[in-house]
């Protein structure tokens, strides 16, 4: 179910890259107020990675994500998100 690796990461206005916070992940992937259940299919594994099934669509999800972070402020108006897929080679 959970096929894919993804790269979490807030950009911050000058630029910066941080790895979200597994807790931020955690907060998404269990208490998403979409109540979409293409989400279901999430499951944070650490700082920055995240673990979907195919069927997650990575726009709507990035989309999403973004959304719950700011309302949660976990995002600050001028960051966004970075989502990125990794292969299992590079997988930390």
């Amino acid at each position: 179910m959970f096929a894919r690796l993804l790269q979490i990461e807030r950009i911050a206005a000058d630029g910066s890259v941080h790895p979200c916070l597994l807790r931020h992940l955690d907060s998404f992937s269990m208490r998403n107020f979409t109540n979409d259940a293409v989400f279901d299919d999430t499951l944070p594994v650490g700082d920055g990675l995240l673990e979907v099934g195919h069927r997650v669509p990575l726009d709507r999800l990035a989309a999403s994500m973004e959304d719950w972070f700011r309302r949660k402020s976990y995002l600050a108006p001028d960051e966004h998100l970075r989502i990125t897929e990794r292969t299992a080679h590079t997988a930390a």
